[in-house]
């Protein structure tokens, strides 16, 4: 019996993405799909299985949109997959065109894009309503048109009236999970992800400033822009901050694995006010039993409350985000049983071994109807 190939595709994200490659491939793998993957990347290469098929790295935004997205559609349509299954909203029009030879296709909707548009620094901020309006009135009528709808978290399932499921951004839980806490001193934050102002790198840093003991924050990821680098980098607090730059996932997880509390301090702007299931570092830190500070948004309250694995904070005051730390400090028990909280809730329910099933069932029914 020849397998069922599925063909995943993004324009956006790097080849390696967590969600797409290390959660969503794999499992497809293993369950005994035929899996490529088409993306911007150095060179065609096959890797744990999956098969890579690279598509020339973009120059800019713009040729991504237009160049890119052709590039990708071509290879595509060369494969003739038994299922199509997108991850970036500007490949809509890809997916209808797929749709219009015949083929299955699944949208993945990773953000409530209506509000995230609100908030993205390129748009003139006097088009960013209209864009996100129109935006929002084409992605709820072409979705009719695909076969399945996955989105990360209940706020955005809530916008497609029940023909979306919802694959959350839960973390592969490794068998080998272990939690190493720094023993040299030095109390150890952590931030994983893109680094930027709205992400909380500022009120991060000045935090830093208003502690007194020996202190120090990592951050794992890739800065936004350069200008908010050097901004970051002429704060006083800055001292206190190592920056590691991109790592792979594995390498991001053993360092996050070694300190002593997880920072999620996004700013109260439109993109991030819902933010929860979909949020895989809070998951992550909890993985590892660390304690955590997060903004106090209704559905991270929900979470970190709910579980007592952390403290919820009002993101913008760099004085009450330092007071929380401090509090973790000078009390290591607490945080200790908060992370055990943590650690034990993510085995039980926050884990990639609950999210694949609900995805292995989509595919399923796709594939049937």
């Amino acid at each position: 019996m020849n397998k069922r190939k599925v063909c995943i595709l993004t324009s956006v994200h790097p080849a390696f993405d967590v969600r797409i490659f290390h959660k969503q491939a794999k499992t497809l793998l293993r369950e005994g799909y035929d899996v490529t993957l088409i993306v911007p990347h150095k060179h065609d290469e096959t890797v744990d299985g999956i098969r890579i098929k690279a598509l020339p790295l973009p120059a800019s935004r713009m040729s991504r949109i237009s160049q890119t997205a052709w590039q990708l559609y071509r290879t595509a349509i060369g494969l003739n997959a038994d299922v199509y299954h997108f991850h970036d909203p500007e490949l809509i029009p890809i997916g209808l065109l797929l749709r219009a030879r015949g083929k299955k296709v699944i949208y993945d909707v990773h953000e409530y894009y209506k509000e995230k548009i609100l908030s993205k620094a390129y748009v003139p901020w006097y088009l960013r309503k209209t864009i996100s309006t129109s935006f929002d009135f084409a992605e709820s009528l072409a979705s009719r048109f695909f076969n399945g709808i996955v989105v990360a978290d209940r706020t955005t399932q809530a916008k497609f009236n029940g023909k979306a499921v919802r694959v959350e951004n839960f973390p592969y839980v490794p068998a080998n999970l272990q939690h190493e806490t720094q023993s040299n001193g030095t109390f150890t934050l952590v931030y994983l992800g893109v680094i930027s102002g709205d992400r909380g790198l500022f009120t991060m840093v000045r935090a830093l400033e208003l502690i007194d003991d020996p202190i120090r924050l990592l951050l794992i990821g890739e800065f936004r822009s350069t200008a908010e680098k050097e901004n970051a980098e002429s704060l006083k607090g800055y001292a206190n901050v190592e920056w590691l730059g991109q790592k792979s996932w594995p390498e991001a997880l053993q360092i996050a694995a070694s300190s002593n509390l997880g920072l999620a301090l996004f700013q109260p702007v439109p993109a991030y006010l819902y933010a929860g299931e979909n949020t895989l570092k809070i998951f992550e830190y909890m993985m590892f039993g660390l304690p955590v500070i997060a903004s106090d948004f209704p559905n991270l309250r929900k979470i970190i409350l709910d579980e007592s694995c952390g403290v919820v904070v009002d993101p913008t005051d760099p004085r009450k985000i330092a007071d929380e730390i401090i509090a973790f400090m000078k009390a290591p028990d607490r945080s200790e049983k908060m992370g055990q909280r943590g650690a034990m809730a993510v085995v039980e329910k926050y884990n990639w071994a609950h999210c694949s099933k609900t995805l292995l069932k989509l595919y399923e029914d796709v594939l049937t109807h």
